[in-house]
């Protein structure tokens, strides 16, 4: 397959985003919309500070608020947009979170999954179905290894956990119910760590910095030996799309799971991206809290991302130093009152362009 982001595969599709209002759904409409898609969304309502917000991706979009927890809603929502391509990103998203509401990140991570695939079972115009779980949903060892698709699932938290468990739903729903050669195809994506501007998430590194930043304060970095597989949030995002086209093709080959994640040498410890991050705003560095810990994280996940460069032919576009780059150019912006959907429409069409310069050929 050439990798391409095709804009005519877009335009005038039908597609539903479950957790549009979030960080990733957010910049995940406003790609589709800018291709001629015609999106429908299904979330919790978006936080008062949030990129859905900023952006008024609301009146780009027919948003639809609602809890994937409840099956109804889910299946009301399904049927009316008649989706032919469905991206399901709606999840409790944070690690720290599920240590104090274990039982609502089950219920969203896992419980949900099934719900938004059991309704894409009455879906009659359906052509493909994209999972977005987590690099979390393995058995993380800490070794030194990146993580293939064949790998153990696992979790060691009750949110890596509920990844995992999401995964054996998807395997089991697409073996199950979405094998048909002519039916719909379903794929779960794995990634970890995206970033870009307007994340505004609680406990999330890059957030947590920019938010100390504008404040004139030094951030407080909890784990900076930590290491991570960081990639600007349009790397992932692109890897979606590509994998929703091959499905909606009748790629048989395409209905798997996928990594995606940034190149190895974007590998890097916590410390690593607050160093880059404070100096390029500029700011006085940064403190460690006097009581670091709290509980358990993982120190070291890696992505092995060969499957994805082999079948696909993709890699990342923006190294780590231009996401970061990318990310206080976008804050900067708009804390000097520049249009959040503006900086977003123009960031993104930047990597657009870079994409094609990277794949000949392609849109």
């Amino acid at each position: 397959m050439s990798v391409k982001h095709d804009p005519a595969f877009w335009a005038g599709r039908r597609v539903l985003l479950t957790g549009h209002t979030g960080f990733k759904g957010s910049w995940l409409s406003l790609w589709l919309v800018q291709m001629g898609a015609k999106v429908t969304g299904l979330s919790l309502d978006a936080d008062e500070i949030s990129l859905f917000r900023q952006a008024r991706i609301d009146a780009l979009v027919d948003h639809h608020v609602g809890d994937i927890r409840d099956i109804d809603t889910v299946r009301a929502v399904v049927a009316s947009a008649d989706p032919e391509v469905v991206f399901h990103l709606a999840a409790q998203p944070l690690v720290r979170l599920s240590y104090e509401q274990p039982v609502e990140t089950f219920a969203t991570n896992v419980q949900g999954t099934v719900h938004l695939l059991d309704a894409c079972r009455q879906a009659p115009s359906l052509r493909a179905v994209v999972c977005i779980t987590s690099d979390k949903a393995y058995e993380n060892r800490e070794w030194v290894w990146p993580y293939r698709e064949s790998d153990p699932l696992g979790g060691h938290d009750p949110y890596s956990a509920s990844k995992g468990a999401a995964e054996l739903v998807i395997a089991a729903y697409r073996r199950s119910f979405f094998s048909a050669s002519n039916g719909p195809q379903v794929a779960s994506v794995r990634a970890g760590n995206v970033i870009g501007g307007g994340d505004w998430a609680a406990d999330r590194l890059i957030p947590d910095i920019v938010r100390a930043l504008i404040a004139g304060e030094r951030p407080l970095i909890r784990n900076p030996a930590s290491v991570r597989p960081w990639q600007h949030v349009l790397e992932a995002l692109g890897g979606y799309l590509l994998i929703a086209e091959a499905l909606a093709a009748g790629e048989a080959w395409a209905a798997d799971a996928w990594n995606f994640g940034p190149a190895q040498d974007d590998t890097r410890p916590v410390e690593w991206i607050a160093d880059r991050m404070t100096s390029a705003w500029p700011a006085p560095g940064w403190d460690r809290p006097e009581r670091p810990a709290g509980p358990h994280e993982a120190n070291l996940l890696t992505l092995d991302c060969a499957k994805a460069r082999s079948a696909l032919g993709w890699r990342p576009v923006w190294g780590l130093d231009e996401a970061l780059g990318r990310i206080v150019v976008w804050h900067q912006e708009h804390a000097g009152g520049a249009d959040a959907r503006t900086v977003t429409y123009r960031q993104l069409a930047d990597y657009r362009a870079g994409f094609c310069q990277s794949f000949p050929g392609s849109l």
